[in-house]
């Protein structure tokens, strides 16, 4: 479409230009005619003025002179008429050009509106489906965040709900344990008498377990006297003496004073000791040092531990009672006898390495 205008348009230029040359060149030669024909007329009058006594002058000019004016004339006659038609040439042309530039100036607006149109018609038919989808995803994003956030209520809500359960239940348990362990401790005092009775009239030997264990026969130890206690391990036991002072004595020198075992015992370098004299009518079924290590060991919770670790091996088939009854020491002075230890049939330093319990 745009090469056929284009056609026509150098068409029309081209039609245009010759028609302006063609008047061009006809202009002259009518000029130069009517030139000719008023240079004769002039030439006519001269000469009938000269044969009526006119100027002498003028009427002997010779004919070569007035021949060599008119070709002058000429000359320039048709020198200006090539400039006129030259000018009207490049108007003409200058014009058409103008002309062509306002049509494709135009034309190149048409097309240039009609593609921004077709443009903007094409992007809002991109645009529609494009909100459309963004404004359904964005309902699905929200309706997910409110199932996500409900369903995180909902579990957030059942995990508090298990929490305060097993909180009751914790409290419940810890409550039911603090009222056992203050109900054996206080069996403990009202039955130290009768079980000091029974620890006296049995018969200090191996137990039924120690018996079957090893079928040897270990005597209890009850003092501490001889020279296989003096080493470092040992001092503690051969250096043991029954001290009584009154409780503010004890309270006074040792910080660490605790009621286990139907006694009040005091914590020295390691060892539990039974504070003698702290309560008039404390007992202890067994009177000697205990091992522990720390001051928050308390003799019975290492006892408890003893017994455990002796009843693995084999050595002990008692209770866990945290009593270092005759069973209990029994079962120590065997363990030692294998592992050749010091008898003490006590928990001592070296016993309680070698159970592993330090």
């Amino acid at each position: 479409m745009k090469r056929e205008i284009m056609k026509r348009i150098v068409l029309l230029t081209f039609i245009g230009s010759l028609a302006l040359v063609l008047t061009a060149w006809g202009a002259p030669r009518e000029k130069q005619a009517n030139r000719a024909a008023k240079s004769k007329s002039a030439s006519s009058a001269h000469v009938v003025s000269a044969k009526s006594g006119g100027n002498a002058a003028k009427a002997r000019t010779s004919p070569s002179a007035r021949s060599r004016g008119n070709t002058h004339s000429v000359t320039r006659a048709s020198t200006a008429g090539r400039g006129r038609m030259e000018a009207t040439r490049n108007r003409s042309t200058r014009t058409a050009d103008r002309s062509a530039a306002r049509k494709t100036s135009a034309r190149s607006r048409t097309t240039a509106n009609r593609e921004n149109a077709l443009a903007r018609a094409n992007t809002q038919r991109t645009n529609r489906p494009e909100a459309a989808r963004n404004r359904s995803e964005r309902k699905a994003d929200r309706a997910s965040a409110a199932s996500a956030s409900a369903r995180n209520g909902t579990t957030a809500n059942r995990e508090r709900a298990f929490a305060g359960a097993n909180s009751v239940r914790s409290n419940r348990a810890e409550a039911a344990r603090i009222d056992r362990a203050r109900g054996a401790q206080a069996n403990v005092g009202r039955s130290a008498a009768r079980n000091l009775a029974l620890n006296q009239k049995r018969n200090l030997t191996f137990a039924r377990n120690v018996a079957l264990n090893r079928d040897r026969n270990v005597r209890i130890v009850n003092h501490w006297r001889n020279d296989r206690f003096r080493g470092a391990n040992y001092v503690a036991f051969y250096n043991y003496n029954r001290v009584w002072h009154d409780r503010s004595w004890w309270v006074a020198n040792y910080p660490n004073i605790v009621f286990v075992l139907g006694g009040w015992w005091y914590w020295n370098t390691g060892y539990w000791y039974p504070a003698w004299g702290y309560n008039p009518y404390g007992w202890y079924s067994y009177d000697g040092p205990i091992y522990t290590g720390y001051a928050d060991r308390t003799p019975d919770r290492v006892i408890e531990n003893v017994q455990l670790a002796l009843q693995q091996q084999g050595y002990y088939a008692g209770s866990i009672d945290g009593l270092l009854g005759p069973q209990t020491r029994g079962a120590l002075a065997a363990f030692q006898s294998d592992y050749g230890l010091a008898i003490t049939s006590a928990v001592d330093r070296p016993t309680l390495q070698t159970l592993g319990l330090t």
